[in-house]
């Protein structure tokens, strides 16, 4: 029997969980992982234990699909490539990939002609390898001409870099990992960790048992919340209202970091004087609010402690999904400016990241308005919401989509399904026939993470080169777009993965220049953090921030009184008919369960999405099942389950299954900077069933 064992990185989220595949005869029986790994140490989560199951699933695309009615309305490539095509079901053909790619070259060269080349735009990327998505920038803006690329982390992190690039110049995590051992407090916000980042969570949970050094500030009380000292359940939509509370309570106790400052940073006494007039910033303010009296000392307390020690400071889409996720993002930064807690050992920021390269989509330019390694790009494109409003409006016909289910995971999907249904071509490339790949044209099966070579950038912006676990005869993601490429006329021209990192090395220098294949393989246990020359970074903004000046500044944003705490203030909140929802994630799926839903062992542990409500409501609930309703749609029914940890009038569920339709349910309501959705707070009415 042909048993190996062979170290990747782990397919799931950001955390970046450095693996060992068992494999017998191509097939993976066991993944683990080694106790000297640096990520995990030695330690995986449910996902990563179990959720490889995927990889040999018979609901894989193995062959590319050609829709049927896609053809009869192109009765010119019918008649060309038609001989090629076999019928795979009632509603489908399937083909080779020569011909597959034909057909979309084909396609795409008649679109771009006839409605220009800012009729095409490409979604996706954070699901593949840093050299897939560089190459699929560049298709995108080279080989097709249009602008109009991006990725998931509109829906996710993207007012992490818009907040922190504005304060700081850097939109990443500032610390590795292990920096949580050297920090003497901790405040984790709007995060889930233990469930949506459980191997962080690990670090963060040793370590407040040991020191008592942990301040959770959520909307409900999370499984992180049991080991925190300040456990500070907050209103919906009011952590721009904490952030500033703790700035102010720094201030006015002159608690700051005058010779940090002074030497650091520029604007502080005009930030200072915005805070000190500012009616809502000083916590007092929650003595007016029922319910959350408590917090005006809580958050004295917590902004205290955090100024007085060498802290840290984690976040998740608890902060960044809302309207004002930037700005917090830039509250959050502004406390580290202020208190000196950034570029030091056990001290600064960490923007929890979702997808497991989603940072690298990011750093390879896989955003409309930054080219790889966040340099300018000649023509600004469009953001994924302003590009569904094109499709809308006729002026986009066509979409390439790659890991993205943007049929699934985006807000309001009624209006994004209509706008998909305007476009003319929709071509993507995936592992299985996710909602959005069911509307495709042509979809493309390719190879998982565990079946290629490739570079992933986790939360912490270390490089981790993958090996394949097994053997696919499948395309990797950029090798189709290099055959759509020279297709179209391009000079895509590259034999191997590592010909497309040694570009990225050079266009991409100011993070890369020395991360070739061979140090990333040298280190592949370790992995290397960016930026890389001859050495790699763990920790930034050691003697300047990456401004053009050196110095952080701060950039202010008030609160705006609205939603919950408006409600309460105007003694309507606790008798009203309706609720504010929050979502998240469950431990034992992954997003939009395109892989996890595969493995029975993880599926059967969660196999439909539920509602949290507080057993304080439970009067208002007839059943065991109801819809949520909105404005903008309604959701499948789904089963109640009552907690403690609900706060009343407040709702919880996850997103995982489409089925449920959960993002029906949210409007275009989104960041005000960076338009990433208000998915962590909704009013809703509940319809009993």
């Amino acid at each position: 029997m042909n048993k190996q064992e062979i170290e990747s990185v782990c397919t799931y989220c950001g955390v970046g969980c450095d693996i060992t595949g068992v494999v017998e005869n191509n097939k993976i029986t066991k993944i683990y992982a080694k106790k000297d790994g640096i990520v995990s140490q030695g330690n995986l989560c449910i996902k990563g234990r179990l959720g490889y199951d995927f990889v040999d699933s018979p609901n894989r695309i193995t062959q590319p699909r050609i829709k049927k009615s896609f053809m009869d309305k192109n009765p010119q490539l019918l008649a060309t490539f038609g001989e090629r095509l076999t019928s795979f079901d009632s509603h489908y053909y399937t083909c080779n990939l020569d011909t597959a790619t034909s057909i979309a070259a084909h396609k795409l060269q008649e679109i771009k002609t006839q409605y220009g080349s800012h009729s095409f735009c490409a979604i996706g990327g954070a699901r593949t390898n840093c050299e897939s998505a560089y190459l699929f920038q560049k298709f995108t803006r080279q080989t097709m001409g249009s602008p109009h690329v991006d990725n998931c982390a509109r829906v996710c992190h993207s007012p992490s870099l818009k907040g922190m690039r504005t304060t700081i110049g850097e939109g990443a995590a500032t610390n590795p990992y292990n920096d949580i051992y050297e920090c003497e407090f901790m405040i984790v916000m709007g995060s889930n960790t233990i469930e949506a980042h459980p191997i962080v969570a690990n670090r963060i949970v040793a370590m407040a048992n040991e020191h008592n050094n942990l301040a959770v500030i959520d909307v409900r009380h999370t499984k992180l919340a049991k080991f925190a000292k300040y456990n500070a359940i907050i209103p919906f939509e009011s952590n721009l209202l904490i952030l500033n509370m703790m700035a102010y309570v720094i201030i006015t106790q002159e608690l700051y970091d005058k010779s940090f400052i002074a030497s650091r940073s520029k604007g502080f006494e005009e930030f200072k004087a915005q805070i000190l007039s500012d009616p809502y910033a000083n916590p007092e303010f929650f003595a007016t609010i029922e319910g959350y009296e408590h917090l005006a000392s809580t958050v004295a307390n917590i902004a205290r402690e955090y100024a007085f020690k060498r802290s840290m400071i984690f976040w998740g889409l608890g902060i960044t999904e809302h309207l004002d996720g930037s700005y917090a993002v830039m509250a959050i930064t502004h406390l580290a400016i202020m208190t000196g807690n950034i570029g030091k050992i056990g001290a600064g920021l960490m923007p929890l990241r979702g997808q497991n390269n989603v940072q690298g989509a990011c750093d390879m330019g896989c955003l409309p308005y930054y080219n790889p390694d966040y340099q300018r790009p000649l023509e600004k494109g469009l953001m994924t919401p302003q590009l569904l409003d094109a499709m809308m409006e006729g002026k986009i016909k066509a979409l390439l989509n790659m890991g993205e289910d943007i049929t699934h995971i985006h807000t309001n999907i009624n209006k994004v399904e209509k706008a998909i249904e305007n476009l003319e071509f929709i071509m993507t490339q995936e592992l299985f026939m996710t909602q959005i790949t069911q509307k495709a044209d042509i979809v493309i099966g390719v190879r998982s993470a565990y079946e290629k070579t490739g570079v992933y950038i986790n939360a912490m912006r270390r490089l981790h080169l993958s090996q394949p676990l097994v053997h696919s005869p499948l395309p990797d993601d950029w090798e189709v777009l290099q055959m759509l490429d020279n297709k179209l006329g391009g000079d895509f021209n590259y034999a191997s993965s590592q010909e497309v990192w040694e570009e990225v090395t050079q266009v991409a220098s100011n993070r890369f220049s020395g991360a070739a294949y061979y140090r990333l393989e040298r280190h592949r246990k370790r992995g290397m953090q960016w930026p890389i020359y001859h050495e790699d970074t763990p920790i930034l903004h050691l003697l300047d921030f990456r401004t053009l000046d050196g110095l952080a500044r701060f950039s202010y944003h008030p609160y705006e009184l609205r939603g919950m705490v408006k409600e309460i203030l105007e003694g309507s909140f606790y008798t009203a008919n309706h609720y504010y929802l929050t979502t998240g994630r469950i431990l034992a799926h992954y997003n939009n369960t395109a892989q996890t839903k595969q493995s029975e062992k993880l599926n059967s542990k969660y196999p439909q999405d539920i509602v949290l409500a507080s057993y304080q409501d439970k009067e208002s609930f007839a059943g065991e099942w109801v819809i949520l309703k909105t404005q903008y749609g309604e959701t499948s029914p789904l089963k109640v389950e009552f907690s403690d940890n609900i706060k009343p009038k407040t709702l919880y569920t996850t997103f995982h299954h489409a089925a449920s339709r959960i993002n029906a349910i949210f409007g275009d309501e989104c960041d005000a900077l960076i338009l990433t959705p208000r998915f962590k707070s909704i009013r809703v009415e509940i319809v009993n069933l």
